[in-house]
């Protein structure tokens, strides 16, 4: 266990920033999940936007590598000219 004030300032620092990627990290993955189950274009249309924004700030706030959110990005658009 840490003695100093700063490094268990840090120690409840990092748990807290932790909780908050690993929520963040969660929610992308389960909306990423539900688009992937979509069939109807128009609605596929509305939910990208909204996943690619949450991929780019995952990769912006260095919770996921910049490569594999441009890997995410290239399927689940894929995914969406994929349907009819």
């Amino acid at each position: 266990m840490a003695n100093h004030k700063s490094s268990l300032k840090r120690i409840r620092s990092d748990k807290q920033k932790r909780e908050r990627n690993r929520y963040q990290h969660k929610t992308t993955r389960n909306a990423i999940k539900y688009f992937k189950t979509i069939e109807k274009k128009e609605e596929a249309d509305k939910k990208l936007p909204e996943i690619l924004s949450m991929v780019d700030k995952l990769s912006k706030r260095n919770i996921i590598h910049s490569n594999k959110a441009a890997r995410l990005k290239s399927s689940l658009t894929r995914h969406k000219n994929s349907l009819k």
